[in-house]
């Protein structure tokens, strides 16, 4: 560790996954170094993903797209940084325009900086139309890990999930949500939406993995099905699939609020998500989860933490992947890597990952 270390400054404004996936690295850092104080700079909405945090680590919102937009933005934020917290070291997970912008003032006032380095020749290699490279790349939390050693911290992964078990969230986390788990029941989480076309199983296919789910509720098997997702048309569509079959709760629209949702998820025996953020909330939160990936690979280093191969459905098509994060369109324009997939295929591994 630096000599003299105190404050270190942790950078990462991003989508959920993005930031669900740091956690790891930054509860080690925290748990490595139990006299560094650590502060967590984020989106506002997402500081309460960092539930059950190591005393020293202290989690804050800053509004990059409103109070803190723009080069003015980052230069007051730096100022209100450097005042409150007197950092000693900024450490940036993302390595974007705003915080590069936020490095430099940052730099300006004396404070040294470390950044995320990205694979960028790599991932252009493994996406590429023609010629692919299909080698896996280092993971995403091993690179986080890496900006806390370049910053003088080296760390061990101490990590162990956001809860001290499977199934020990207590009830109080998601009492607005349902009653604990009756004896006898399975609870199955499944969130069928990403932010990208090229990594949402087509909804009318994944509406007939529910109706499997409800078919075997119908013969006496005892499942209750939770609904992750967040939009109108999300909402909407959940709603109808919840009013359909009767096994099925819908959480879409109701702001319960990452607490309780990460408590819900510590219970549920499988959760069904495909590269999204959601995958990466059930794997923080200690839930066995199954993943579709279509236009995504997971050698692109964005797997879940813990997340099995075997739990992994894909195709072994030689246009995959195309895209890094899934939002380029699609060379054919079918999006067979998601759509060839057999709703029976998915029923299975659920089925198969159930008490």
């Amino acid at each position: 560790m630096r000599q003299g270390m105190r404050t270190a400054l942790i950078t990462r404004f991003s989508a959920l996954g993005d930031v669900a996936m740091t956690i790891p690295a930054v509860y080690s850092a925290c748990r490595c170094y139990p006299d560094v104080r650590f502060v967590m700079v984020t989106r506002p909405g997402l500081t309460r993903l960092f539930i059950n945090a190591p005393s020293n680590l202290e989690v804050i919102g800053a509004d990059v797209n409103g109070e803190y937009a723009g080069v003015n933005g980052m230069r007051r934020l730096a100022s209100k940084l450097v005042k409150d917290y007197h950092p000693d070291v900024m450490i940036d997970l993302h390595h974007v325009i705003r915080t590069r912008l936020l490095t430099i003032f940052l730099r300006l006032r004396g404070v040294p900086a470390v950044h995320l380095i990205k694979p960028r020749a790599q991932r252009k290699a493994i996406t590429r139309q023609h010629n692919k490279i299909m080698e896996p790349m280092e993971t995403q939390r091993a690179r986080y890990r890496d900006v806390f050693r370049r910053a003088g911290l080296g760390i061990t992964n101490s990590f162990d999930g956001l809860f001290r078990d499977r199934n020990t969230a207590p009830a109080r986390l998601y009492e607005a949500i349902t009653a604990p788990t009756p004896a006898g029941q399975s609870w199955i989480g499944i969130a069928p939406f990403a932010a990208h076309r090229g990594k949402i199983y087509p909804p009318e296919q994944m509406e007939k993995v529910v109706q499997k789910l409800q078919a075997e509720a119908d013969k006496g098997r005892n499942l209750r099905v939770f609904l992750f997702g967040g939009g109108d048309m999300e909402r909407d569509l959940l709603a109808g699939w919840a009013e359909k079959y009767p096994c099925a709760t819908s959480l879409a629209g109701k702001k319960y609020g990452f607490p309780a949702e990460l408590g819900l998820l510590n219970h549920i025996d499988v959760m069904l998500s495909m590269d999204s953020g959601n995958m990466h909330l059930a794997a923080i939160a200690g839930t066995p989860t199954i993943s579709i990936w279509g236009a995504t690979h997971p050698y692109c280093g964005f797997k879940g933490w813990r997340l099995s191969d075997a739990d992994i459905i894909q195709l072994p098509l030689p246009c995959r992947p195309c895209s890094v994060y899934g939002n380029k369109p699609c060379l054919t324009g079918d999006y067979k890597c998601l759509t060839a997939i057999r709703p029976e295929v998915v029923f299975n591994k659920i089925m198969g990952k159930l008490p």
